[in-house]
């Protein structure tokens, strides 16, 4: 696999050697009101040289793990089926060769690939789901793969209670119903996060970080931005509780920074990544 010419900062091993390995999925095709997430992994390593590669929330450093860009896919936009298979298909390699796939999406469905393969890999898989949606539509204007069905259609691989869902505050009242039934949703923070973690234990778990779980006061630059979400401290604590967890997958999405002229979404999600990746690596 060939390391990308512009890599997300710290973030330029070579492949033998790296423990995880990002890659960026930039699709958008079923998102539901304003494109444009597909150039949120491009504009997330261009701007990544505007922080530090060190955490001082953490004391860490990224030069301090070894982590391996491989540049973004290049997706079939006419065909989101192709486009899931392909991210299946990376996901694929990089377990084959005993890494850690990070995926930068894209909108949220591009995470229904990756799990198709983690789920193949550790039959055992749960999945935190960090959001402001419940993305748990069995249909959106009739068509089952959507941004707005995606954690419904990883439900129908993994099943009734594996999944755990935090920061949702928006969706259908049927959504939600459904969730008391099939998932542990909880709505509008990390409440019952740390209860979560005990109850996984040493499961397998994919991790998948909607930005949109930020407030928009903050994290403007996304596709559906809904107001009541949470702040980047919040959210920094809640990724470092998940980050004690068996994580064998993960991705960060749902940035659109074209609706953030200002830059401040994109420089938040290069910050966002940097600390997911940190707190992963034990």
């Amino acid at each position: 696999m060939k390391k990308n010419v512009e890599t997300f900062i710290g973030c330029d091993c070579e492949y033998e050697e790296a423990q995880i390995v990002i890659f960026g999925a930039p699709f958008d095709s079923t998102t539901s009101f304003r494109p444009g997430t597909r150039f949120a992994s491009h504009a997330i390593r261009s701007e990544s040289f505007g922080i530090e590669t060190y955490s001082p929330y953490q004391d860490k450093d990224l030069t301090d793990i070894r982590v391996f860009d491989a540049g973004d896919l290049e997706l079939c936009f006419g065909n989101t089926e192709k486009a899931l298979n392909q991210i299946q298909n990376m996901v694929s390699e990089i377990y084959q060769d005993q890494k850690t796939p990070c995926m930068i999406g894209g909108e949220h469905l591009v995470t229904l690939g990756a799990v198709r393969e983690a789920a193949r890999r550790y039959p055992n898989l749960h999945i935190v789901h960090f959001d402001a949606h419940t993305d748990l539509r069995e249909d959106y204007l009739g068509e089952p793969l959507s941004h707005a069905t995606v954690i419904r259609r990883c439900h129908d691989i993994l099943g009734d209670g594996k999944i755990y869902s935090f920061g949702i505050r928006s969706g259908e009242r049927c959504e939600f119903e459904w969730a008391k039934e099939h998932t542990h949703l909880t709505r509008f923070d990390f409440c019952g996060l740390a209860e979560a973690v005990r109850a996984i234990g040493g499961a397998p778990v994919y991790f998948t970080l909607d930005l949109d779980i930020l407030d928009p006061s903050e994290f403007p630059g996304t596709g559906t931005p809904e107001a009541g979400g949470v702040t980047f401290l919040q959210l920094l604590e809640a990724i470092r509780a998940v980050g004690t967890l068996n994580i064998v997958g993960m991705d960060i999405n749902e940035l659109s920074p074209i609706y953030d002229p200002s830059g401040r979404s994109t420089a938040l999600a290069c910050k966002t990544l940097r600390e997911l990746l940190l707190a992963v690596t034990h």
